[in-house]
């Protein structure tokens, strides 16, 4: 009998770690080293980071590499070398494209090629679980788990993270109570959450769709700006109203909200997105200057819920052939396709072009 934590509750004590600027100790059969989030790290920490000796590098994304015309030896990413005159305003012009036209000449950058990235690839994905930029110091060192313990530093496994962040989070239900809704009176709320202290997701079911055929579904993200203040930057508050509206309109279906953000990068680095795009880069171009890929979301999340909700198949509302594709992967038959093609206006029109061009959402 053991009362430690698992895995999945060291990397939520890590992610809460790094998002305060708290270091944590990775560690492999290879080596260890100490991690801390470049958006989270202040200067007395990058001084003591460098009074401990050895050579930290930044850790960035292939995708922000390119942009800085930095080499990703490893593929996905590329292990920056910090300079000793490196300063925070370095480490933060790096990591953060948001002055990037005005300060274009960040280098010479020199990466590292020699030794494993496996310390380096976990940074990143921790970093980017935690809501941060994908951008991260790591210090090599001798003994990690010693480091750890004297420092009261959080030690994670790399074997046994890795296999961690390559899964969903298993889901459990929580509760579910009545909700009348505009659309319909017999409106039902239900909370699932996971297991990794990551944020709960919803379904709202409206009327009492059949478990035997296939059910009006809609996988919705999150969107604070369009579903709540009414952005008209994109068109997810009209999704969300159109889709609550057919499934009243029918009587019957079940609309998944799930919490993934900016397509799964967080509402900060959504409106560092934002902030990218009046700059005059498209919504495509912007996440990969901020280090992230197109889409960060787990659609798997949304097959879990159905199956748990016990559907099999479903009629889904979109225009994104990588949700029906996830469906489909992951147990869930999608037997039709059902446009949603609403909330185009002045704002938006380019946004959408790119969603159809770069994306591939059938708009």
């Amino acid at each position: 009998m053991s009362l430690a934590p698992d895995i999945a509750e060291i990397l939520a004590r890590a992610r809460a770690d790094i998002r305060m600027g708290v270091p944590v100790v990775l560690a492999s059969a290879e080596g260890a080293a100490c991690m801390l989030a470049a958006e989270t790290l202040d200067a007395q920490r990058l001084a003591d980071i460098r009074a401990l000796g050895g050579q930290p590098v930044l850790v960035i994304t292939a995708r922000r590499a390119e942009t800085l015309k930095a080499r990703a030896y490893d593929g996905d990413l590329a292990r920056v070398i910090l300079p000793p005159d490196a300063t925070m305003p370095w480490v933060l012009g790096v990591a953060d494209p948001a002055d990037d036209l005005k300060t274009p000449m960040k280098g010479p950058l020199i990466s590292e090629r020699d030794g494993p990235a496996d310390l380096h690839r976990l940074a990143l994905q921790l970093a980017k679980s935690a809501r941060l930029l994908p951008a991260a110091i790591l210090l090599p060192l001798t003994d990690g788990a010693g480091f750890a313990l004297n420092n009261g530093l959080t030690l994670i496994d790399t074997t046994q993270a890795a296999a961690q962040f390559s899964d969903t989070s298993r889901l459990h239900p929580v509760v579910s109570a009545r909700l009348p809704l505009e659309v319909s009176e017999a409106g039902r709320l239900h909370i699932f959450r996971p297991e990794d202290g990551g944020e709960e997701h919803y379904a709202i079911e409206i009327g009492q769709p059949s478990r035997d055929k296939p059910v009006l579904a809609r996988l919705h993200s999150a969107c604070f700006t369009g579903d709540l203040m009414g952005s008209l930057k994109c068109d997810c508050g009209p999704q969300l109203r159109g889709a609550l509206a057919q499934m009243g309109a029918e009587g019957a279906g079940v609309l998944l909200y799930l919490n993934q953000e900016g397509r799964g990068i967080g509402l900060a680095n959504k409106m560092r997105a934002y902030s990218l795009q009046d700059q005059g880069f498209d919504t495509v171009e912007a996440n990969h200057r901020l280090g992230f890929e197109d889409d960060e979301r787990d659609f798997r999340i949304g097959a879990h819920i159905l199956a748990l909700m016990g559907f099999k198949a479903v009629r889904l509302l979109t225009n994104n052939p990588g949700k029906i594709a996830m469906m489909q992967q992951n147990g869930i038959d999608v037997v039709e396709r059902v446009p949603l093609k609403v909330g185009e206006n002045t704002h938006n029109r380019a946004y959408l072009a790119t969603k159809a061009k770069k994306s591939g959402h059938l708009l």
